[in-house]
């Protein structure tokens, strides 16, 4: 990465962000083939771990990018995403 290519330190972090989310003009046709292939996917992964769990559910929100009911873009599952590992870094709800 250059340094053009580095964001401004300066920068406040979410305008970074959404420098970094994916371009949301993207279209998302309305395909039940791909909705169930990633939720039949996002079901299979579920399980007792908090990761398994949260893989499950970061698929089932793009699946909803299929959705033509669906409500969400490439940035608020980007941003959604990068706000659940943050909390999860810094050790969780609990902390």
């Amino acid at each position: 990465m250059s340094d053009d290519d580095r964001p401004d330190p300066e920068q406040d972090a979410d305008d970074v962000d959404w420098e970094m989310a994916p371009d949301s003009d993207a279209d998302f046709e309305n395909s039940e083939k791909k909705r169930e292939s990633l939720r039949e996917i996002a079901d299979e992964i579920y399980g007792d771990s908090s990761e398994s769990r949260q893989i499950s559910a970061i698929l089932y929100r793009v699946s909803d990018l299929y959705d033509p009911d669906g409500d969400t873009s490439p940035e608020e599952i980007y941003l959604n995403v990068r706000h659940v590992m943050d909390i999860k870094a810094k050790g969780g709800l609990d902390r």
